[in-house]
């Protein structure tokens, strides 16, 4: 069995649908597809949950929010009407969206998780008609009576254990399912969804449950790349990667699967397949928890901006037992999470996202290092970028870091940090955000143009 998740751009009009539904029948082992929101049609489009989350706003904002809603459903009449669905198909989803939007509002999050699933929800059962209408066996799934329970996080749920046996009786149903991403439900029945993005998690927990032989996640592109194609022309395409290693690079920036992801599917061994619906032939790139083969001694270059260092210093720091754990714990308090935290004798930096530690959450903590553990001096940038290489190979190579630091020297890009992981497979340099694009490129020439 084969799980296939399609993002927004394989299904933002009915010809991209078509060319899906072609891609699942055209390989029996294609038993469960995974649909997202219809995303954009053009550069200057609107993705469909982006519609959504302007209606949301606008009821809890107090208008009544008409004008939102007949764009949504705008979208879906199109692509239900070039799909020669029946209208009956697209009244049930204008009164799903007129339910939604004049559902209790008081509590935003959970108002705005209600709608956004929307869009991913009556994909799900548009496609599932669709392929009706081609006499093909096919069912939409409610993830609610396919038991996929998550945690009470309103836009950042995770899956709850007992969910994984739940959805593994899917494999019961002779048929193609149909199953909407992004969401599910939590233990009382309030619909909850992941980070945006989430489908690509809920394609993962689906393969996982059902111990796929391969998650197949459709997209727009042919593989992953050594770089970002934004920033090089016909950059290195990557035929085979670690788990390890494309999680690092989707934390630095890589943008092709959500850094969440890979977990279920890594858990439990299923190889992922990233594919592009637009040119079904292209073998991709297979994400795997051990490679055979290796290109370079570097996999890839991600760089990702939105950081910043919380820096501090105190004589005879380093004889203070439980010191650093005094620092994590006052980050703990303001519930902020740390990234990387480099370290010297007596001082002590720790790599923040830059969203998460604002400018209020620096009071607060500034003022309790300086009260509580005598910080004598601190500071804070807040323009720090992070540009990772990433490679298994790095583990066994000598002289990886010295040719990425030279490369940058030469190109005349300070080093703010420098950070190896222990597992050895990727070096994190700290530069300033301004030189974060120009510190990716510099490499992707010392490592695969030299």
């Amino acid at each position: 069995m084969k799980v296939c998740k399609f993002g927004g751009s394989s299904l933002s009009n009915a010809e991209q649908i078509r060319k899906v539904c072609d891609i699942m029948l055209s390989d029996p082992d294609r038993r469960v597809m995974v649909v997202s929101a219809p995303g954009k049609r053009t550069r200057e489009d609107t993705k469909v949950t982006d519609l959504l989350i302007a209606l949301a706003n606008a009821r809890i904002q107090g208008y009544d929010g008409q004008t939102e809603l007949t764009a949504v459903v705008r979208r879906f009449a199109i692509i239900a009407n070039e799909l020669g669905l029946p209208d009956s198909c697209l009244a049930a989803i204008k009164t799903d969206l007129t339910k939604r939007m004049h559902a209790d509002h008081t509590n935003s999050l959970k108002f705005m998780d209600l709608l956004k699933a929307a869009g991913e929800d009556n994909c799900a059962r548009l496609v599932a008609e669709y392929f009706k209408t081609l006499g093909c066996e096919a069912a939409y799934f409610d993830p609610k009576e396919a038991g996929m329970f998550l945690t009470e996080e309103f836009g950042n749920a995770q899956i709850l254990p007992d969910s994984y046996g739940n959805l593994a009786k899917l494999s019961d149903y002779p048929g193609l399912i149909i199953f909407p991403g992004f969401f599910g439900y939590t233990l009382t029945g309030e619909i909850v969804t992941f980070s945006r993005g989430g489908s690509d998690i809920t394609g993962s927990i689906l393969a996982a449950a059902l111990n796929a032989s391969v998650y197949e996640n459709w997209t727009d592109v042919d593989s992953v790349y050594a770089v970002s194609p934004s920033l090089v022309s016909n950059p290195h395409p990557i035929t085979e990667i670690t788990y390890d290693e494309m999680r690092e690079l989707a934390y630095a920036g890589f943008t092709v699967l959500h850094d969440e992801a890979l977990t279920p599917a890594y858990r439990n061994g299923i190889p992922v397949n990233i594919r592009n619906t637009n040119n079904p032939t292209a073998k991709g790139t297979l994400i795997v928890r051990q490679r055979v083969n290796f290109e370079g001694v570097v996999t890839g270059i991600a760089g990702a901006k939105g950081f910043c260092t919380l820096n501090m210093s105190k004589y005879l720091m380093n004889r203070e037992v439980g010191f650093a754990l005094k620092v994590l714990q006052i980050l703990a308090d303001e519930k902020i999470p740390f990234e990387h935290m480099p370290s010297g004798i007596d001082s002590l930096s720790i790599v923040l996202r830059r969203d998460v530690f604002t400018p209020d959450k620096e009071k607060i903590v500034t003022r309790r290092l300086v009260k509580e553990l005598g910080i004598e001096k601190i500071s804070v940038d807040r323009s720090l970028a992070i540009v990772m290489i990433v490679g298994e190979a790095m583990a066994r190579t000598v002289g990886v870091t010295a040719r990425a630091c030279t490369a940058l020297s030469k190109a005349g890009v300070n080093l703010e940090i420098i950070n190896q992981g222990s597992s050895e497979i990727s070096v994190m340099f700290g530069v300033r955000e301004e030189y974060c694009n120009y510190a990716v490129k510099e490499l992707y020439k010392e490592f695969f143009q030299r």
